[in-house]
């Protein structure tokens, strides 16, 4: 089908049509990418050299950080690239490239989030057995399955994508190549693929928001039952800082993407997509582990 193809590249519209606020998204964009380059790289070098810090906990949060590096690398640098010169196009290679990238690492996060959460329960509510149950095998092994389960639900839908022909229009109302929107630009028949998707989402966004809720679940009523009121309230402190972040992403990606696709797409769309791919990008390792105090005290 790709011998019919006769779109050569994409025209991504950006996240707003003025000069000026594209002037203030571009600071406010170098700001958030320094930051999360600034607040991973230093979760990921604090964590690999001081000895005190070789837990499980640690361990998931570098893999985390990591995560969140080459995550939002794959859409920023390009939006900052079209906000400074004003060129909106993507080649389709190019935009295909970012959509497996983008969701494939996307879909990543959400395991991350679930496996860091699982870690939680078993250190706060099975104290005893923590040692037992996340041992170094055993953190690797949800570590690299992770990885290689985004990459079995996310792989084959792309490869469809890929080889759908495209002959115009070539226009997306996003900043980054959206799946979605991709698929109403096609010129054939799509609704096998879209079923697809939305079937793999179902897996990937609920599926991994019942085993995150649940470890919180069971964490915060364990919480409940510590009879010292000062620890009590230092563990709620901490994990309601988890769960605001954890209900930004997952209400946002949730409304954005469980849900039919308007035709040309929304410019609320637009919005969510920035609140949960770069706003609690930005945020998560300054709550996840700069906040902590074992962090601060092996950076002084």
């Amino acid at each position: 089908s790709m011998n019919h193809t006769t779109v050569v590249e994409f025209v991504l519209l950006g996240l707003t049509d003025s000069r000026h606020l594209e002037i203030i998204l571009f600071l406010f964009l170098v700001i958030a990418y320094f930051l999360i380059l600034l607040g991973n790289i230093t979760v990921i070098s604090i964590t690999s050299v001081n000895h005190f810090l070789q837990t499980p906990m640690y361990y998931f949060l570098r893999n985390f950080a990591l995560l969140e590096i080459t995550f939002t690398s794959t859409f920023i640098p390009s939006t900052l690239y079209s906000l400074l010169t004003e060129r909106k196009m993507i080649s389709l290679p190019g935009c295909f490239l970012q959509m497996l990238l983008f969701f494939y690492l996307g879909t990543c996060t959400f395991f991350h989030v679930a496996t860091m959460s699982f870690d939680r329960y078993v250190a706060i509510c099975r104290p005893l057995h923590y040692t037992t149950i996340m041992n170094n095998r055993f953190c690797r092994q949800l570590v690299l399955a992770c990885w290689t389960v985004s990459f079995l639900l996310m792989f084959p839908p792309t490869i469809m994508i890929v080889q759908l022909p495209f002959c115009g229009p070539n226009v997306m109302n996003h900043f980054y190549c959206d799946t979605s929107l991709l698929l109403q630009l096609s010129c054939t028949d799509t609704g096998f693929i879209e079923g697809l998707m939305l079937i793999i989402l179902i897996i990937i966004i609920p599926g991994t928001l019942m085993i995150t809720a649940a470890s919180y679940g069971c964490i915060i009523i364990t919480i409940w039952h510590i009879p010292s009121s000062t620890g009590r309230k230092k563990a709620f402190s901490t994990c309601s800082a988890h769960l605001m972040v954890v209900m930004i992403f997952y209400s946002t990606c949730i409304y954005r993407y469980i849900r039919p696709a308007q035709r040309g797409g929304r410019d609320s769309d637009k919005v969510l997509s920035f609140f949960f791919s770069v706003v609690t990008q930005m945020l998560n390792p300054y709550i996840y582990s700069l906040r902590n105090n074992q962090v601060k005290q092996a950076l002084k």
